[in-house]
């Protein structure tokens, strides 16, 4: 059954079969008829009043009650601001004083003000792609301005100090987290350009197949010094060095040798075998370049390492005459470009760590989240924004395509760890000897 309500049943609060309506919500109802962010102002900035004016009863009693056991005593009404659509809308905060003089701090305004939710909304707005110079456009209701007599906090300045401040503290904390919890078994590391800038990234794969972003550091993947220091880093947050685990790095030669310094022979390293072809081909005449590519996917899809190292050999010597330096490139780290087959590992398994792709696509989350910096002022800089790019990054991260293989290669990483435990006791033996 249809009913109709006049309005001036609306007025009296008389509507028949619901609740008599307040004033504030028959007044926030013409507000609705412009947004309902409106009215979500308008009731919460009176709920926000609400709390406070119990809050200073608690402390001061009821108006006009003489008592003298009362903690404080009221002090007047002040205009105030709160967060609200990543700007401030004001509202009317009472004060209070002790009997002594000294003013008290309301427990419902500490825990408003704490929630510090213009930090986060400016960080996410940044997150998405909004320009420092159009947030203000991005938070304001559907007609064009920012609910609330102020429009404080939204200028570019403001906006910037806040992700500042806050991508700072979450990257800080994201450094310093502990990783003595993590199971995992393949860390990728590899170099991220931003700007002018180099920055060595650090991804684990746990044996479930998720992923882990690590560590991040500034510098060169060809600078050994900063690798290590990397390193050295994730050893002090838990990571365990005395564990065989599957290291997946680029081409540098300092990559392998911070990992070989510092994990010893526990490590395993697999170069990338998208960045290695990828050198190989471009250094060679385009009239070679389909047939060098085939030749390199029939090597990495070859059944046991020494198939493999037989077609990259063959491949070597073929191109000896007309582009030698390549023809060195081609032999210089074959044992780590072939880690993969030689530990056993299945086709999919292969395929999916014989590359450094999990850090590869991070680079896309880094040019979405990045694309409004025109210009990188310094190497703190860089890494702030990678490091937000990277934590963004991880909420989008998915399982390992051949998660359900991984078993396999834990064997393969316990076997070679038990291998060189027994090498190890053997050595002891020998010098004891």
């Amino acid at each position: 059954m249809t009913k109709n309500i006049s309005s001036k049943d609306v007025n009296q609060g008389t509507v028949t079969g619901t609740l008599p309506l307040t004033p504030l919500v028959i007044e926030g109802l013409e507000d609705f008829k412009g947004s309902f962010d409106r009215l979500c102002l308008r009731a919460g900035t009176a709920a926000i009043e609400a709390m406070l004016a119990e809050d200073v009863e608690q402390l001061c009693g009821q108006h006009y009650e003489r008592h003298g056991s009362r903690a404080a005593h009221r002090w007047g009404v002040t205009m105030s601001e709160i967060d609200y659509h990543g700007g401030k809308a004001a509202v009317r905060r009472p004060r209070v004083r002790k009997r002594r003089g000294a003013e008290l701090e309301l427990t419902s305004w500490r825990a408003i003000k704490d929630a510090d939710l213009l930090s986060r909304w400016a960080f996410n707005q940044m997150l998405i792609g909004v320009a420092t110079r159009k947030y203000a456009r991005s938070v304001r209701l559907p007609d064009g301005d920012l609910a609330g007599q102020a429009k404080r906090a939204t200028t570019k300045s403001s906006v910037s100090r806040r992700f500042v401040a806050l991508s700072t503290a979450k990257l800080k904390e994201w450094l310093a987290s502990d990783l003595s919890g993590l199971d995992l078994l393949v860390i990728q590391i590899d170099g991220l350009h931003v700007g002018d800038h180099v920055l060595v990234v650090a991804i684990g794969i746990d044996g479930a197949g998720e992923k882990h972003v690590l560590a991040l550091a500034v510098g060169a993947t060809e600078n050994a010094a900063v690798v290590k220091a990397l390193l050295a880093d994730l050893v002090e947050r838990g990571l365990q060095p005395d564990i065989a685990r599957l290291f997946i790095v680029d081409g540098a030669k300092a990559l392998s040798r911070a990992v070989r310094d510092t994990f010893g022979r526990f490590a395993l390293i697999q170069r990338c075998q998208v960045h290695k072809g990828r050198n190989i081909v471009e250094r060679l005449d385009p009239s070679l370049h389909a047939g060098v590519k085939k030749v390199l996917r029939q090597a990495w899809d070859s059944p046991t390492a020494e198939q493999a190292e037989r077609v990259l050999r063959n491949l070597a010597r073929r191109l000896d005459h007309d582009a030698p330096g390549v023809s060195a490139s081609i032999h210089e780290g074959l044992d780590e470009m072939l880690t993969v087959i030689r530990l056993g590992l299945p086709d999919p398994l292969r395929r999916a760590l014989g590359c450094t792709n999990a850090i590869e696509s991070l680079m896309a989350v880094l040019r979405q989240v990045c694309r409004n910096v025109k210009r990188w002022r310094n190497a703190r800089m860089a890494l702030r924004w990678t490091g937000t790019a990277m934590l963004e990054a991880k909420k989008t991260f998915r399982s390992l395509k051949a998660y359900k293989q991984l078993p396999v290669l834990r064997a393969a990483l316990l076997r070679h760890q038990q291998a060189v435990l027994a090498d190890q006791a053997i050595d002891r033996q020998s010098r004891a000897a």
